[in-house]
């Protein structure tokens, strides 16, 4: 990669599962990219070639410092659903790239939204916030990922899948899920950063394979060897654990989406098409049994003798 191709992306929450996947691949690809941590002590976790920068989106000064050189953003919110406070965010963002001279801003939405006004706030904060900077005086686009496989090999889900057979899942059995990795996720980020996408709007992103909860688990199944059965969770269980977790209000944000799914008939919500996913980003998506292939399952399997 030529200098003159190279990009100076800060990308927001760099230690965390989406915004490290998106920072590690961009680093891999040469660029030079600044990772804005609220934590300081947890830099160490950054991917490898990611400057660390430590910050909060409700400081507007440490903004404009972590902005200042960059020609390029990634950003997603954390998990804070106060409208108040993601707005605010919202507008220190754009204010410091409107001030470092951004030339593209991706915003990593970190779920669908529906066309309707909801009740939930996981929704409602995150349509906000979508609105301020595709709004902004920077040109930038928004990414509406559907749900993550990662949330697959996890605690939660891991040991029941090695060991018991079962997938449980928030979702009825029926609905359609376009299940997508990190991995694609950075890919898609990495390349909306370029300047023939488009700016301005939205795009509904989504995994290789639209699949109901008996598909997907089906899919691991062939894929491990063994019978897995789906298994819809009851939505309020999952907050429940989930606020012990990350705290009620922040589960209750996350939580949002199942209630919303299992509640509404929401065609195509969980389901973008991946063809124009695949057209519009020039990109190559992961089947599922590709990337559970991938996993160390074995790290969840429970210990014998």
């Amino acid at each position: 990669m030529t200098q003159k191709h190279r990009k100076r992306v800060l990308v927001t929450g760099a230690n965390g599962f989406q915004g490290g996947a998106v920072a590690r691949l961009l680093a891999a690809d040469g660029h030079h990219v600044r990772g804005l941590v609220r934590d300081g002590a947890k830099a160490a976790a950054l991917p490898a070639g990611v400057i660390p920068f430590h910050g909060d989106l409700g400081d507007p000064e440490a903004l404009r410092a972590a902005f200042d050189g960059v020609s390029h953003a990634v950003v997603v919110m954390p998990l804070v659903y106060d409208s108040a406070t993601v707005a605010g965010y919202a507008r220190n963002i754009a204010e410091a790239a409107r001030e470092a001279g951004v030339r593209r801003l991706v915003y990593n939405v970190n779920t669908p939204v529906p066309d309707e006004t909801t009740p939930y706030t996981g929704f409602e904060t995150r349509r906000l916030a979508e609105r301020i900077l595709l709004d902004g005086p920077v040109p930038a686009l928004a990414i509406r990922p559907p749900i993550y496989l990662e949330n697959l090999f996890s605690p939660w889900n891991g040991p029941a899948i090695v060991d018991d057979g079962v997938l449980a899942y928030p979702l009825p059995a029926d609905r359609k899920v376009a299940w997508m990795s990190h991995a694609d996720l950075a890919r898609v980020a990495a390349r909306a950063l370029d300047e023939d996408v488009p700016p301005g709007r939205v795009w509904n992103v989504g995994g290789a394979e639209v699949l109901t909860g008996p598909e997907l688990a089906a899919a691991f199944g062939r894929v491990l060897g063994c019978e897995v059965a789906y298994l819809p969770l009851e939505v309020a269980a999952f907050e429940e654990g989930l606020a012990r977790t990350i705290g009620p209000e922040a589960a209750a944000g996350v939580a949002g989406i199942y209630h919303h799914a299992g509640t509404v008939r929401t065609t195509g919500l969980l389901a973008p098409s991946p063809a124009d996913t695949e057209t519009a980003f020039g990109v190559r998506l992961t089947p599922v049994a590709e990337w559970v292939a991938a996993q160390p399952w074995h790290h969840w399997a429970r210990p014998t003798g």
